[in-house]
């Protein structure tokens, strides 16, 4: 059997990916230089894809002409691969909940430290960390190559927030979130107070009420909220200074930058 044959038993199996750690158990009798030169010449003639240090992925057909594969398309075997748990968030997040207005070439995903380290070979992933990763806010999909794990819709709308960053900012968030709302249950934030802070709760309940104008679901949450003290005033972003002429609110979030919705 060739290396080519072996791929592509496994491949006709179901197992789209592969290590050369399999690889180098499968062909004990082959060198380390043999198996490099042959793993470069698939690669080369598009076969294969190396998408992470000694990690390859099969080149389904319809992804040969463009010669990168997705990483939806392979991220549940990688995270695997690096022993990570994981799961698509913000903006791939809300595509997969039907939030798509926003939707960008990259795929975002969300595990935790230590960082996995860069690699130039992955250049349509995104990543972010958490301390913990909560199975409980996570949902499942079957794809073409398997299962990818996303967060649900109300834990996608708090990394909005609390990521804002990572989106390109509130108005992008905003935007994002006045499509998602349409999945949430907003009493299913409680759930995921203890996987965020009071400060993303008070900027999302100030952004639904004064924002997006869903009032119920701003009632909603901020009945959540109550149960949890008292709350610090703060800016919604504080990188601006505080806008003097800014009324006062019950979230105590100083509206310091303005916020348009873009067209759905």
């Amino acid at each position: 059997m060739t290396i080519y044959d072996w791929i592509r038993y496994r491949e006709i199996r179901g197992q789209v990916t592969f290590s050369v750690e399999e690889l180098k158990s499968a062909f004990e009798g082959k060198s380390a230089i043999t198996i490099k030169t042959e793993l470069h010449r698939l690669v080369k003639k598009g076969y294969i894809n190396s998408v992470y240090r000694g990690f390859y992925v099969v080149v389904p057909v319809q992804y040969q002409l463009k010669g990168v594969v997705p990483p939806v398309y392979y991220i549940d075997w990688l995270m695997r691969y690096v022993g990570k748990p994981y799961y698509l968030s913000l903006l791939s997040a809300a595509a997969m909940h039907g939030a798509a207005h926003q939707a960008v070439m990259i795929t975002q995903v969300t595990t935790v430290a230590p960082r996995i380290k860069y690699s130039s070979k992955n250049p349509g992933l995104n990543w972010n960390y958490r301390k913990q990763i909560p199975e409980e806010l996570l949902m499942t999909k079957n794809t073409e190559a398997g299962v990818v794990r996303y967060s649900n819709p109300e834990f996608t709308a708090v990394d909005l927030v609390q990521f804002a960053d990572h989106v390109g900012g509130y108005q992008r968030a905003s935007t994002v979130l006045a499509e998602l709302v349409e999945a949430m249950d907003i009493g299913k934030i409680a759930a995921v107070v203890p996987y965020t802070t009071i400060a993303t709760l008070q900027r999302l309940g100030y952004l639904m009420e004064f924002v997006l104008e869903e009032q119920e679901m701003a009632n909603a949450l901020f009945l959540i909220l109550k149960e949890h003290g008292q709350w610090k005033s703060i800016s919604l972003r504080n990188d601006r200074p505080k806008k003097e002429s800014a009324k006062p609110n019950r979230w105590h979030v100083n509206g310091n930058v303005e916020i348009e919705i873009d067209d759905l």
